[in-house]
């Protein structure tokens, strides 16, 4: 097994140099002189289409002891786990150790923190649905989207039952959660923004992006959360995400489901897509059909009428420029290049009036009525 597994991470080291600057083979003959919601639709069609082994929810278990080991271990005895584990990201297992059956998961899966067997200080493990079974529409299940193996990950058995089916919502630091949302931390949050464009565009309607994120929703698709954009962009791929969709991807491969995760291999697609935070192009050279956003169709200003004296603004694009003008002409306020959280502005202190709001981005002007009651 250990001399397989080795062999699996060259193969994949090989695929990934390939990457560097030009897509996978999975990808020849596609289109990439398309952008938004033509993409969107082009690269479901191609994940779905090429999905040609589908896993029994057995078969994706026992998936989960080949496609999550961690990269940093030569003895391929660690498989990471999703949000962290105590202080350690990783839990320990023995390589020839039975699984068992589904029904009795949390039985068979006490693993040690260490290497060493003998210690009494262990971490039980089992399988995270990222996408929460019952937030689907319909429910995942354990067939279809309940098991396929992209979004199943292995996860520390006390921090699978805290996040629970919480929603994700922006925080930082370690995972946490906070009421009835969840913060899956700074380290796996690309991982999960992932995850879930993934599910999106293999699944569609039954695993939408709004019905597992909080967050201020993309103009230009309403099923999308713009907190999934940012934080694919803050959070780069790793090699044990790229180790992951090789091994998935390659039915040669025993639990390969012959896909991949468009967004893993380039998360500058879902920038292409969607728009909003700018990700990482990892196909420099490979030329990519950058859409033009129009500010107005992608812009937001709620509450509207306010009674809070203040206001906020939505938009997909960078303002270069707000101003807040009384009905008389007169700018009352005037912001350039204004700070921005989550693609979110806000203006504060309006007094009670009606006003016009002039906002500027990309040489395009946008001018919108204000009511302060």
């Amino acid at each position: 097994m250990k001399t397989k597994t080795t062999l699996l991470f060259l193969l994949n080291s090989i695929i990934l140099l390939a990457q560097q600057g030009a897509p996978a083979s999975y990808y020849n003959g596609f289109n990439w002189n398309q952008s938004a919601t033509a993409l969107r639709n082009a690269l479901s069609t191609k994940i779905t289409t090429t999905h040609t082994n589908i896993l029994t929810y057995g078969q994706a278990e026992n998936a989960l002891k080949i496609i999550d080991l961690n990269p940093a271990d030569n003895t391929n005895t660690q498989v990471l786990l999703i949000y962290g584990f105590d202080n350690a990201n990783y839990c320990n297992y023995v390589s020839e150790f039975n699984f068992g059956t589904s029904a009795n998961w949390n039985q068979h899966r006490r693993r040690h923190k260490q290497a060493d067997v003998s210690d009494s200080n262990q971490c039980a493990w089992n399988r995270e649905h990222v996408y929460p079974r019952s937030l689907g529409t319909p429910n995942l299940g354990e067939v279809g989207a309940g098991a396929d193996a992209h979004h199943l990950r292995s996860c520390d058995v006390d921090r699978n039952s805290d996040r629970g089916n919480k929603k994700f919502f922006a925080g930082a630091g370690n995972s946490y959660s906070s009421g009835n949302n969840w913060y899956p931390g700074d380290e796996w949050k690309g991982d999960i923004a992932r995850m879930m464009m993934y599910m999106y565009l293999r699944y569609g309607n039954q695993c939408l992006p709004k019905n597992v994120a909080n967050g201020v929703i993309n103009a230009s698709d309403t099923n999308m959360i713009n907190l999934l954009l940012q934080w694919n962009a803050e959070d780069p791929v790793s090699q044990y995400e790229d180790n992951r969709n090789n091994y998935l991807g390659n039915t040669f491969n025993f639990y390969g489901q012959g896909n991949r995760n468009p967004f893993i291999d380039n998360p500058f697609l879902a920038t292409l897509i969607w728009g909003g935070s700018i990700a990482q192009n990892r196909w420099p050279t490979v030329f990519l059909s950058t859409p033009t956003f129009d500010l107005a169709e992608n812009l937001t200003i709620y509450p509207n009428p306010t009674s809070t004296n203040q206001v906020f603004i939505a938009s997909e694009m960078q303002l270069d420029e707000i101003q807040l003008i009384s009905i008389n002409g007169h700018i009352l306020q005037q912001l350039k290049k204004p700070a921005v959280h989550n693609t979110t502005y806000s203006i504060e202190n309006i007094p009670q009036g009606f006003y016009i709001l002039r906002l500027s981005a990309n040489n395009q002007t946008v001018v919108r009525k204000l009511i302060v009651n």
